[in-house]
């Protein structure tokens, strides 16, 4: 259905349906979806195999080269910076435009209150931009016998 009213419309169909899933409610939506400090904090380094123009899946046009080895997000080259993937107001309501071909370095970054050993460069890129440190997680021992 999305790829025939982008046909018919002239609409990407991708751009679509990621335009219809942001606006389905969450149960428990991520405290990353209304932060992004990490986004315009952190330098977003990758190796360079991860653009579209080698194989990956990071679009070309949104990358800047680092070195013969790195490239990076562009507009996090330099210190202030911001990714120009990142959609939105930090500290108040974010998104990844490029959420499912992001770099792994992204893919690897964690919430601070979503891991049990949590994530102190999350809570200084919170600091950063005014944000409060988020808690740490309240794990439970998991009893593998059950």
């Amino acid at each position: 259905m999305l790829p025939v009213l982008g046909q018919l419309y002239n609409f990407d169909p991708i751009l679509l349906l990621d335009l219809c899933v942001s606006n389905i409610p969450l149960a428990s939506p991520s405290p990353c979806l209304s932060c992004g400090a990490c986004c315009s904090f952190f330098r977003v380094s990758f190796y360079w195999g991860e653009a579209d123009s080698a194989g990956g899946q990071v679009p070309d046009i949104l990358t800047s080269k680092v070195n013969h080895v790195y490239s990076c997000m562009k507009g996090t080259e330099q210190r202030p910076g911001r990714c120009v993937a990142l959609l939105g107001e930090v500290g108040s309501q974010v998104r990844c435009s490029i959420y499912q071909n992001r770099p792994s370095t992204c893919r690897e970054f964690s919430c601070h209150s979503e891991t049990p050993v949590g994530n102190p460069d999350c809570n200084r890129a919170r600091a950063a931009h005014g944000l409060p440190a988020l808690p740490d997680q309240a794990w439970e021992t998991l009893d593998p016998v059950g």
